[in-house]
Parts: structure tokens; C-alpha cells; sequence
């Protein structure tokens, strides 16, 4: 606890006026908060893997894409902060949303006018964010096509076409274009006039999933390039970033790699789902599996960047819809691997779920971002220096961060999976008598040594003997946390 608030604690204690004393400690608390409040997002100046705040505390980002609501536009703000709440109140504090969906969108009469009311919808959302201590990033923009018949109507965007008004000729003229290019900067321009540096803003993404728009690399790579300088240039407290479609086949390497690189995108963002119908097998197993593939993909494309699972679910082949199976995950076991096994796979984050609303929201899954917050309290990434490790075990699949203080393992039962317990309907089995060798770790003299069992919500203390970190019985999936000082 803060010094200050100790010191206001005892005043409570002793003054005469009980709801006096209890008003000056709220106002304490309301005004530490109101400072963290407006701290901005950064990469960590002290390990260039994680994120902290403008004052230097860490930041693990713990949310999901709540993207746009799925109300009337006239309780479409009540919708959002309803799930703000929830979020808030499990330990969230992040989520992404699309400023060019139907309810955000400023620019849909005409391409370079911009909707003061629906500004405004945007300017109360980062209001509610605030209150409710989540940073938003925002998304500028989605659709994938301007002219022809659209094949997917929520991502065409024909105001942009020459016959309707705009810049362009075709989405190749739109990024190579000089006079879209431009365009596209007076917009960027309109959101600094309105948001300029926000605190409650976590960062700017030009695209969602830039390589699903239809035109070639040539045309959309070099514009990415310019628009994250001029994200800088406009938004120099904000980190800047881009983002490409779920990484489920053999030629999104080339391009995952080149994002990863590129200058200027300060978060290496990878998508990525469960679906039966991609090319890469790994996409068809476990999801506790996918999401680490991804996430250790992604830093061995470049280690010295933050990795976020930024968008992951569980689909029907080919993206053809939510996954069917949804419906019988009530205990959410797809929403809890898609959490943990991106951070001990060495993420700077929690696993950041799409299917907000038909899963999340209507199985009421808030509780897992709780666990997973409760799990990393306290912690220090960049200070730990983590080492991300897996520690062989016949049934267990380890998970596991080797910090300079803390090491922290997630441990997954290798036999309770999304097709085990929702596809065949086998029950999670109780394990008991299970053991860990703390061998591969190098521990020497632990002053402190816990358990988490995430399905009850409990902590205990942890029996470490001859090397071997001795398990309670649990179900699905266990943290241990050791303390080294």
C-alpha cells in the first residue's frame, strides 16, 4: 500500500469524524487513480518485450476486442459500458475497437467529412474508458474493397471511388494514389484536432488485417510505412501499429515477418484462430498450442518487440462463422487458453479474445480476465527479464517464466482440451499427486512458494521438496508462483 494512503488510513482510526476521515481516503484513492489515469502506454524502456507506463510502471494489457456494440446506435454507448464494467471490474484494462463500424464511424456520407455526432459517441467512449481505467486502441479502418459487387458488404467502402466522390480508382490507387494518400492524412489530422495525445488511447492501428484488402503488397506495404510515421509525427505519445489476417498458412509468413521488422510499428501483432479449416495444421489442435506457435513465431521473427496475440477465437472452417462449440463452453476453457499461453510464451500481454458478444458476454466468461489478472498482480515484467521456457512432464504441459525475482508456471493439462471436453464431451479429470521438477530452473533458496487453482479462485501455499514442486489436486490447468527475493 502507497505511504499516503497508510498515513490517511490511521487519521480514519483516529479522528472524530468517521465519514469525514472516510471521504479524505477516497478522494486519496480517486486522485492516485486519476494519475494513472493519465499515464500513457509505451514500450518499456527497460526490456523492449513489454509495455509499462509514461511514469515507468508496467502495463500487462488484459482486455479483448469489444469492437463496436450490437444495440440500437440510441443504447449503443449504455451497451459499451455495460461490458466496460464487467471488464473493469475482473481486472480488465484494455480493449480495441473499429472506429470504422457502422456505430463509430465519422466518414460515411462522403469521403473527407467527418460526422461531428458520431464523434461524439467516440469522444464519450474515451470518457466511460477512463472512468473505468481501461486504455482503448482504436482502429482506423477495415474494409477491403471500394468499387464492383461487394462480396463482403460490412467491408466495402465505395465512398472512396472517384464515382461516388472520392480519391480512387481502385483500392491500388487508394494507397499509391497521391491525392488518397493525402486524403488520408487530413483525416489523421482530424483525429489529432480532436484526441490529441489521449492517455486513455493505448495506440493507433491503421488496418485490420491490411493483407485481406483487394490489392497486392506493392501497393499497401509502402503506404503502412507512411502512415505509421505520420501516426508518429501526429501522435508522438502514442504507440503507432498495423495488424494482418489470421496467421493459418504457409504465406503469411513472408508478410508477418516483413510487419514484424518494419520501422515505426511498435507492437508485433499476430492474428490467429482456431479453425478446422486452415492450412496450417497447428490452427486444428489445441488452442492453448496455436496461441503459443504464434506468439513464439512472432519473436523469433524479431526479439526486441513486443508480441500480441491480438485477435484469436475459435471459428467454423474458413472464417465462415463463430464456432459452433461456443455454446457448450460454459466453463470457458477456449477463452482461459487464449488468455495465459500467449503470455508465457513470452507476450507482453494477456491473449486478446474477438468473439465478445455471441461467447464472452452470453456464456459470462468475465471472471477468467480476473484470473488471469490476479495471476500477473504484482508483477514486473521488464524487471523480471523473463526467459520463457516449457519443462518436459508426462501429463502436463509447463508453462513456464524464469524471471531475476519471480518465476511464474502455468500448468495445462496436455489431456483437457476444446476437443476433449466440448467435441467429445469427456468431462475435466481431477489430477492428483502430481509433480514438477524444478531442475531446468537453476532455483536456489526460494523464500516463498505459491499455488494458484484458477477453477476455485484460490491461493495456496506451494510444497517444494528435493527440487520437486509438489501439486495440489486440481482440474484443467494450475499457476505456481515462486518467489526468488
Amino acid at each position: 500500500m502507497n505511504q499516503n494512503l497508510i498515513s490517511v488510513s490511521l487519521i480514519v482510526m483516529k479522528t472524530k469524524s468517521h465519514s469525514l476521515g472516510i471521504c479524505i481516503v477516497l478522494c486519496l484513492l480517486s486522485y492516485q487513480y486519476l494519475i494513472a489515469a493519465d499515464e500513457y502506454v509505451r514500450v518499456s524502456q527497460r526490456d523492449f518485450r513489454y509495455l509499462e507506463l509514461s511514469d515507468g510502471k508496467p502495463y500487462i494489457p488484459i482486455g479483448l476486442n469489444l469492437i463496436h456494440p450490437d444495440t440500437r446506435p440510441d443504447d449503443g454507448l449504455a451497451r459499451m459500458e455495460e461490458w466496460l464494467k464487467k471488464l473493469s471490474s475482473n481486472g480488465g484494462n484494455y480493449i480495441r475497437v473499429w472506429l470504422s463500424s457502422d456505430f463509430w464511424d465519422v466518414e460515411h456520407t462522403k469521403c473527407g467529412v467527418y460526422d461531428e455526432e458520431k464523434a461524439k459517441r467516440t469522444d464519450e467512449l474515451l470518457n466511460i474508458s477512463k472512468r473505468y481505467g481501461i486504455k482503448v486502441k482504436l482502429t482506423l479502418e477495415h474494409f477491403r474493397t471500394i468499387d464492383g459487387e461487394p462480396r463482403q458488404k460490412w467491408a466495402h467502402k465505395p465512398i472512396h471511388h472517384i464515382s461516388m466522390g472520392g480519391t480512387a480508382t481502385n483500392l491500388a490507387d487508394f494507397f499509391a494514389g497521391e491525392k488518397s494518400r493525402e486524403q488520408f492524412k487530413r483525416k489523421l489530422n482530424w483525429y489529432k484536432s480532436r484526441y490529441g495525445d489521449n492517455p486513455t488511447i493505448y495506440g493507433w492501428e491503421l488496418w485490420n488485417e491490411i493483407n485481406a484488402v483487394a490489392t497486392r503488397d506493392v501497393y499497401y506495404i509502402p503506404w503502412t510505412e507512411i502512415m505509421l510515421a505520420e501516426l508518429h509525427r501526429l501522435f508522438p505519445k502514442n504507440m503507432a501499429m498495423q495488424s494482418l489476417g489470421s496467421f493459418d498458412r504457409e504465406g503469411s509468413r513472408n508478410l508477418y515477418r516483413r510487419m514484424c521488422l518494419m520501422q515505426g510499428n511498435d507492437i508485433a501483432q499476430v492474428h490467429r484462430y482456431l479453425d478446422l479449416g486452415a492450412e496450417l495444421e497447428i490452427c486444428h489442435k489445441a488452442v492453448d498450442e496455436l496461441a503459443a506457435d504464434a506468439v513464439r513465431e512472432l519473436i523469433s521473427y524479431n526479439p526486441k518487440r513486443p508480441v500480441i496475440l491480438a485477435e484469436s477465437g475459435a471459428v467454423e472452417p474458413r472464417h465462415s462463422g463463430p464456432f459452433k462449440l461456443y455454446g457448450k463452453d460454459k466453463a470457458g476453457i477456449i477463452l482461459h487458453d487464449i488468455l495465459f499461453a500467449p503470455f508465457f510464451s513470452g507476450s507482453a500481454g494477456a491473449g486478446q479474445i474477438w468473439h465478445w458478444d455471441v461467447y464472452v458476454d452470453r456464456n459470462n466468461l468475465w471472471h477468467h480476465f480476473k484470473k488471469f489478472a490476479e495471476s500477473v498482480k504484482g508483477l514486473d515484467p521488464s524487471a523480471e527479464q523473463f526467459e520463457s521456457l516449457m519443462i518436459p512432464h508426462p501429463r502436463l504441459k509447463v508453462y513456464c517464466l524464469k524471471g531475476k525475482n519471480t518465476i511464474l508456471i502455468w500448468c495445462r493439462d496436455s489431456q483437457n482440451n476444446w476437443m476433449t471436453e466440448l467435441r467429445d464431451e469427456i468431462p475435466p479429470e481431477t489430477l492428483r499427486n502430481q509433480t514438477i521438477s524444478l531442475d531446468p530452473l537453476s532455483i536456489r533458496n526460494p523464500i516463498k512458494s505459491q499455488y494458484y487453482d484458477l477453477w476455485n479462485d484460490k491461493w495456496g501455499d506451494l510444497r517444494i521438496e528435493d527440487n520437486k514442486a509438489n501439486l495440489p489436486e486440481f482440474s484443467r490447468s494450475i499457476i505456481i508462483r515462486i518467489s526468488l527475493k
